[in-house]
This record gives C-alpha cells, structure tokens and sequence, in this order.
C-alpha cells in the first residue's frame, strides 16, 4: 500500500489568487501517486541525480503531459533536433513543444568566441532572462530548464550564477508557470544552493544495478515515503510506488485453513491461521513447493482466490507435478480460482514484482505464494535488507491474505539451519524438512519448528510424496539426530524395523 498524501495537498490555497491550487500530472504511470496527485502550479522543482538516472526524460513526460501546447523547454547543452530525435526513440513526441535553444553554438567554438549567456555585453548575446521573456508572453504552463548546472561552467562567478537564475525563477513565478530544472551534481560542484531554490525536489539514483526515485522535498503537500522502483525502457518512464506495510488493517481472527492432509493438518493443531505467515524450508527436491501449494489448492477447491508466484521454476512444470501425485489442478486454473505465475528475476525489478502482487489481489484471495525466497532476492533493485519483503508481507497480510513462502537450504544434511535466508522474524510459523539417511537410503522428515498462534506437535514425522498425493507418517521414534541428517539409534530390537 502506498502511505496515502496528506488530505490538504489537493485544496491548498493559492497566495496569488486565493484559490484551489492547481495539479499538474507529471505525465509518469504511478508518480502522480507518489506526489499524492501531481505538481502544484506555479512552484519549483529541482531534479537531481546522477548521469543517466532519467533527469532529463521525467521533464520530458512533464512537458508533454498536457498535450505540450503550453510547454517551455529551454536546452543548455543539446540542440532541439537532437532532443526531439532522442525523446522519439522512447515514444516521447516533442513537436508539440517550443524549445528554446541555449546551448553552446559550434560556431562559437571554432571562432574562439566565449559563450556566456549572463553578459551580453561581452560578447553578441542576449541574457538569459530576456531571452526567455520573449517566449513567457505566451504564459507556458509547464518549463523544462535542462541542466541548469550547465550555466555554473558559464557564468562569471556564482553570485551572477544564482542572481541570474533567480531573476529567470520570479519571471516564471509571475507566469505561474510550474517549472523543473534538472541538476547534474559533482563533488567538485554540490548543488546545494539549488535545493534551497527549489519547492520540491525529486531525486534518482542507480543503485544496485536498478533505478529508484525518492522526493525528500515538497512544500504544500506530502509525499509517499520513498524510494520508489522505476524502470526505463521504449514506453519511457514507469514508477512503481513503494509498498508502505499497513498496520491498521483487519483484526486478527484464529481462522484455520486446512492443507487437504489430516495429517499435516494435525502437525499444525488443526492447519495454518488466516492472516499469517507460513515459511517452508528445506534442502532442493525435498517437497517445500508441493506441500506449501497444499493450501492453495484446497482453498481454491473450496471457491477462494490463490495466487502462486514461480521465482525459480516455470509453472507448467508446476501443473505437471500436480497430476503426477494425484493433485490436478487444470479446472482451477481454468476458472481462475488458483494463478500460477512464472517470475523471472533477473528480467524484473522488485518495484515491477510488487506492483504485479498488488494488482493480481483481489478481496477474494485468500492466499498467495511466493515459492523461492531465494529467488525474490535475485530481483534487480532488492535493497540490501530485503525490506520489500517484510514490506509486501505486512501489506497482504493485514488484508487478511495468509502468505507461504518457501526458502531452499543450500545443504543436503549437516548441521540444522531453520532458513537460509533469515526469514525467520517475518514468518509467524516455520514448517521444516530435511532429508536423513539410513542404510545408504533417503528418507524425508517433516516437523514444525514454530507456531505463533497456537501449539503444535513437537514431533517430527517421515514423509513421502506419491502418486496419490502426500503421505504424512507416523511419528519418528527411536532416532536421535534426525536434525543433524546422521540419526542414530537409541531404540532395539523390533523397534528398528518400525521406524524406517
């Protein structure tokens, strides 16, 4: 969920008109949510970041949001033809906005001459200011200044550097024009004091191989709390709004969901409680993907909505393990009570993940799965915490959607790791299985590790995956160091043969 902007940004007052102050869309799917509604008109709003973060696209969405009609952009550094050819290639049509040349002329170079936009007097051009008033007179709505960080290698000294561009921000001011400039910072030169210019400012970085954005300023309003995913491709810009966890959602009721198994059910006194959080671990090939599913099947038997979410394997290999132990699941796909989604990490941000999340629930689920913890972690842009995900958990679970999750062990046997991940703070019961060996033969061991809500059985138990389904066993006696995958025998005689 996304933390909902404050109730008074949209009905501010204007100073100059003593009115509603207007909104303007940012023209980006999914930022507009984030400003809690767009740009307010007449302010001003520093973009910065680092080269090819996406400054100088976001302005170009801005300009266009609107049809561009009423739209300045006013270049620094590169000329309208290059600028209307580069913004094509993302499907962004300039034509339809007046850009006002003020980069360096290559005539000027090769000539020797100095370009300074700040002294007309020295050399044969026009302030900055006058040029731009010229266009002003047909009072644009919308202003690009792209990069104004270019004009500080240009200007005398930095007092006329900021005289200059204050005069250009009061000329737009009276226009009420909503401006943005973009800032291209360096350590030998901060921007600083363009951030205090600047009403809001809207910051992106590349980190961790991704792209985020976050607006850590915006006067008259509030913002969703960031940073926020975004991802730039042939569409343009995208922005996917963090996912704030709620913690005012729906009360707590000990609901048990059954997994279809008496005995694993009774494992669990009874199943899983609505609104929790399951995690099942265990080393590969062991069962965690199957017996997880369990619940998601029987719900989506029983008429409620089940989402599956494949991070490490593709969901046709799903159904066909499915059918193969007797658990067909084609009528449920086919009626949509249960989804089985192929993610592919790599290919996908964990912004665009948690948005997929968010929009294939439904007030009918009443279940989703993420199968491959591990997998979530290869998602481009996971902050070094892995918050998104106690983040997304949080968000279904206070809808009431009970969450399975499923983390792989790198070790076949050995010493006892409940998860590989450290997952184990955001689960509210932890379902284990381990493979133990015995008589050059492997068998399978299931128990619970935990159970927040309620007791559980304290015993672990073999199992066997069928081709009628998933047999729980009785429980394991006569065996000690099952945990560790080297059991040893405390029991004689007949016991032996009962136990495996």
């Amino acid at each position: 969920m996304v933390e909902p902007a404050d109730s008074g940004t949209d009905t501010g007052v204007d100073d100059d008109n003593r009115g509603v102050i207007e909104r303007l869309s940012s023209g980006i799917d999914g930022f507009d949510t984030v400003l809690g509604g767009g740009f307010l008109r007449g302010y001003h709003y520093l973009i910065r970041g680092t080269p090819g973060a996406g400054k100088t696209v976001l302005g170009w969405h801005f300009l266009v949001a609107d049809g561009g009609g009423d739209a300045l952009y006013v270049t620094f550094e590169e000329c309208p033809e290059k600028i209307r050819r580069n913004a094509a290639s993302l499907g962004i049509d300039l034509d339809s906005v007046t850009i006002l040349d003020m980069s360096p002329e290559a005539r000027s170079f090769a000539e020797g001459a100095s370009y300074d936009v700040f002294a007309p007097s020295a050399v044969e051009y026009e302030s900055l200011t006058d040029r731009v008033r010229a266009q002003v007179e047909a009072s644009p709505k919308r202003v690009l200044l792209d990069p104004v960080t270019q004009l500080r290698y240009l200007a005398p000294d930095e007092y006329q550097f900021r005289r200059e561009l204050l005069s250009l921000m009061g000329l737009l001011t009276e226009q009420r024009a909503t401006v943005l400039f973009t800032s291209q910072a360096s350590p030998e030169t901060p921007d600083s004091d363009l951030q205090f210019m600047g009403d809001g400012i809207v910051e992106l970085s590349r980190p961790n191989g991704g792209r985020v954005l976050d607006v850590p300023k915006f006067r008259g309003g509030s913002v969703a709390t960031g940073p926020h995913a975004v991802t730039l491709d042939q569409g343009g810009m995208t922005v996917y709004p963090r996912v704030v966890p709620d913690h005012d959602g729906r009360p707590f009721v000990r609901t048990l969901a059954s997994s279809g198994v008496p005995a694993l059910d009774d494992l669990l006194h009874g199943g899983i409680e609505l609104g929790t959080t399951t995690l099942f671990s265990g080393p590969t090939g062991i069962g965690k993907t199957t017996v997880g599913a369990l619940f998601l099947v029987e719900a989506a038997g029983q008429g409620d909505h089940s989402v599956l979410y494949h991070l490490e394997e593709k969901p046709a290999t799903f159904v066909e393990r499915c059918a193969a132990i007797g658990t067909p699941v084609t009528e449920l796909l086919e009626s949509e009570a249960l989804e089985v989604v192929g993610v592919t990490p790599s290919l996908l941000t964990v912004g665009e993940f948690l948005a997929q999340v968010q929009s294939n629930v439904t007030d009918e689920t009443t279940f989703v799965m993420i199968d491959g913890v591990s997998g979530f972690e290869k998602l481009t842009n996971l902050s070094v915490e892995r918050e998104e995900l106690s983040a997304l958990r949080s968000y279904l679970t206070a809808r009431g959607i009970t969450v399975v999750l499923t983390d792989e062990m790198p070790n076949i046997t050995g010493d006892f790791r409940p998860t590989k991940s450290g997952e184990t703070a955001i689960a509210d019961n932890i379902v284990f299985m381990r493979y133990l060996e015995f008589n050059g033969e492997l068998h399978r061991a299931i128990g619970v590790l935990k159970k927040r809500a309620s007791d559980f059985e304290h015993r672990l138990r073999q199992f066997e995956i069928t081709d009628e389904g998933v047999v729980i066993g009785d429980p394991i006696t006569g065996l000690s160091g099952v945990l560790t995958g080297d059991p040893q025998w405390v029991g004689v005689g007949s016991d032996r043969e009962e136990v495996l």
